[in-house]
């Protein structure tokens, strides 16, 4: 699909210097899906805030004894 966006002067010597003139498009799709995957993990981190409760779990009081014994657990560890 084509688009058409309007950029400064010293924005497309820019992108020509870093992408050539002729890749500005994959240059510019690049950045953009970049852009928005980055923009989705935050949403998707934003959604997440405060989905686990606090309080009322088994780590609770000692989180380190909990981290050793979950360590233990994993067979592919050793030692």
């Amino acid at each position: 699909m084509r688009l058409h966006i309007a950029l400064d002067d010293d924005l497309v010597e820019e992108l020509d210097r870093r992408a050539g003139k002729r890749q500005r498009s994959a240059f510019i799709s690049e950045l953009i899906r970049r852009g928005l995957q980055d923009e989705q993990r935050w949403e998707d981190i934003e959604s997440a805030l405060a989905s686990i409760p606090y309080g009322g779990h088994e780590w609770d009081d000692d989180p380190a004894q909990w981290v050793r014994s979950q360590r233990q657990l994993d067979t592919r560890r050793s030692g």
